[in-house]
């Protein structure tokens, strides 16, 4: 069996940094999820979700971002993500209103900077 997604795992700072590459839909989102949420502990400032090399992105994937970002501001933390201007993963995440909740950024620099 193949895996649709890969998650590379980083701190930059006081941020907790997931890399998703490949693609996120119904059948990996609760790997994925469970695997974010341990990213993170009480001392992060919150998580940045690398979506740069995400190929794919359907509503469960945004769902799960949805979550996260509520789950991180009950802890008093904050989701960022990193999402390449006009791809595909931008439509996608400007169409569901998930660009209007949650800090995008065009780089991982960006991100974790501010």
């Amino acid at each position: 069996m193949r895996l649709l997604a890969q998650l590379i795992e980083e701190r930059r700072g006081e941020f907790a940094v997931g890399r998703i590459q490949g693609e996120v839909d119904a059948s990996n989102v609760v790997w994925l999820q469970s695997r974010l949420h341990a990213l993170v502990d009480n001392q992060a400032d919150g998580l940045i979700v690398d979506l740069a090399g995400t190929t794919y992105l359907d509503s469960a994937g945004i769902a799960l971002l949805f979550g996260m970002a509520a789950a991180l501001r009950q802890h008093q933390q904050e989701l960022r993500l990193v999402v390449v201007d006009e791809s595909p993963i931008a439509r996608m995440v400007a169409l569901t209103g998930l660009a209007g909740s949650v800090a995008t950024h065009p780089t991982l620099e960006s991100a974790a900077g501010g």
